[in-house]
């Protein structure tokens, strides 16, 4: 059993981990998504809707997008491997993810568990004003989730990419106008031991007290 401190400082996000053969019990899905809905939500309105997709069509396709997506991003100035061109030693760090990132890519649509929290709000158009506010009634559900699949021997990964073309995968997933995506999660069990913590700036660096 895993302290809290080491749920939190081991909770990676996986990509070439993830196994892509052996089978997720829907249950064990459902039992992460049972604690998620634990986490804050704002005045209490509970507006989360999970899509837990394991159809082989349905994942193929929002694959598809992913991976259109991605090509795209990669291709980009703001790819994770092309970040922090100037820091060697950051350099070697960024350019790791950047690849496991177009690995990712190119196997969205094999990870046996694809999960797209959803916000349901109350017409087509989000409400115009706090998107912060708004947004922290399902994000800390979902970052509950990521933990909890950890906690029984699940990788994940947060990927929001899919999203520059989210009324296609709207379209794939059948989703009324009034419900909106906030990520797509692939979910499968990992290979391999286990997770370390990862390197971070120092806390020096990040840390203000009172003021800036």
């Amino acid at each position: 059993m895993m302290t809290p401190e080491e749920l939190l400082t081991t909770t990676r996000t996986v990509r070439k981990r993830l196994d892509l053969e052996r089978p997720v019990p829907l249950d064990l899905v459902k039992h992460c998504i049972q604690v998620a809905l634990q986490a804050p939500s704002g005045s209490n309105t509970q507006r989360w809707q999970w899509l837990v997709v394991t159809d082989v069509d349905q994942r193929a396709a929002l694959g598809e997008i992913y991976r259109r997506a991605c090509e795209e991003y990669l291709a980009s100035p703001n790819a994770a491997g092309k970040l922090f061109a100037d820091d060697p030693e950051r350099a070697q760090v960024q350019q790791r993810v950047g690849d496991s990132v177009a690995y990712l890519a190119d196997r969205m649509g094999d990870v046996p568990v694809l999960v797209v929290p959803c916000l349901e709000t109350a017409s087509s158009e989000l409400p115009p004003g706090n998107q912060a506010g708004l947004w922290a009634s399902l994000l800390p559900a979902v970052w509950s989730f990521m933990l909890a699949a950890r906690s029984v021997t699940l990788g994940t990964a947060w990927t929001t990419l899919h999203l520059k073309y989210e009324q296609e995968a709207a379209e794939v997933l059948g989703l009324p106008k009034n419900v909106h995506q906030a990520a797509l999660i692939p979910t499968a069990f990992y290979t391999g031991d286990t997770f370390k913590p990862a390197a971070r700036q120092p806390l020096d660096e990040v840390l203000h007290l009172d003021r800036w």
